[in-house]
């Protein structure tokens, strides 16, 4: 084959190929998500998310990923974070606080939503974000894996970092109801059919301690639902009297099976309709 039909297929095939995508303007945005094929980093105007005060029964967790993220927006040391446990606790509501509560006053923090899905291409998501003049919460919730998932392998580079390391302006939020990130008989198959049980078991088991922090969410109590929404009625001024409200939320609880935060909120949208009470 001659030197100029070679050039033309070289040609060809670089017309083919996607350019590499160019690195967003950081600063249009505040939060930003994550899609492959074509790559690229969508701005988002507008975070759904609800203020940290109205978080309920959640302190401690609060107070730590507060602390975390507010050394990493100064540009300080900060530990990789799995928040995980009960649903409807307010994981995934409490990175988006916190990053709300943080942002005003550090604009150069940014949070970067990625879909489990597209973890495989995490690294070219990575790639945009190093050496970037800001810092990234790199955010991906309702984290967990099933049986034949490989996807666990992708969020290892980004834990670990390979050989270039995780960028120094990244740290990753990931939210799970699951603390090992993988179902309990996933783990115990492991353990009854691999040739080495603690070795197969280890490689899977050990993804979450590669998080430095481990925040945990248990469901709430009576008296802590209660409050969560009268949290959100004092806050959103929807006029309710306790007693009134103590009986139809608890109705409400009865009829879903289930009390936790989302529960009060979604008894509170339902409460705030009824009153005719914009929340936007």
């Amino acid at each position: 084959m001659t030197k100029k039909a070679l050039r033309r297929i070289a040609d060809a095939l670089e017309r083919m190929s996607a350019p590499p995508a160019p690195a967003p303007d950081f600063s249009q945005a505040c939060a930003f998500v994550w899609h492959p094929d074509p790559d690229r980093l969508e701005p988002v105007a507008r975070v759904n998310r609800v203020d940290v005060g109205l978080l309920v029964g959640v302190d401690r967790s609060r107070d730590t990923l507060m602390a975390n993220t507010a050394q990493f927006a100064r540009g300080l040391p900060a530990n990789n974070a799995l928040l995980w446990g009960a649903r409807g606790m307010g994981k995934s509501s409490l990175v988006k606080a916190v990053h709300g509560a943080l942002s005003t006053d550090h604009p150069q923090l940014k949070i970067v939503e990625v879909q489990r899905e597209d973890l495989p291409t995490i690294g070219r998501c990575l790639n945009l974000l190093r050496g970037a003049d800001a810092r990234f919460i790199l955010f991906c919730d309702d984290l967990s894996f099933g049986h034949d998932d490989a996807h666990y392998k992708s969020l290892k580079a980004v834990l670990d970092g390979g050989i270039e390391g995780r960028p120094e302006n990244v740290v990753l939020y990931a939210t799970s109801n699951r603390r090992h990130l993988m179902p309990r008989d996933m783990i115990e198959n492991e353990r009854s059919t691999a040739i080495s049980p603690s070795e197969a078991v280890e490689e899977k088991v050990s993804l979450s301690d590669r998080f430095g922090l481990w925040l945990g969410f248990h469901p709430c109590d009576q008296d802590e639902y209660l409050a969560m929404i009268r949290g959100y009625c004092d806050a959103y001024g929807v006029a309710i009297d306790d007693a009134t409200l103590k009986v139809e939320a608890i109705e409400w609880q009865a009829t879903r099976g289930s009390r936790s935060g989302r529960v009060a909120w979604q008894y509170f949208i339902d409460l705030a309709g009824r009153r005719g009470v914009q929340l936007s």
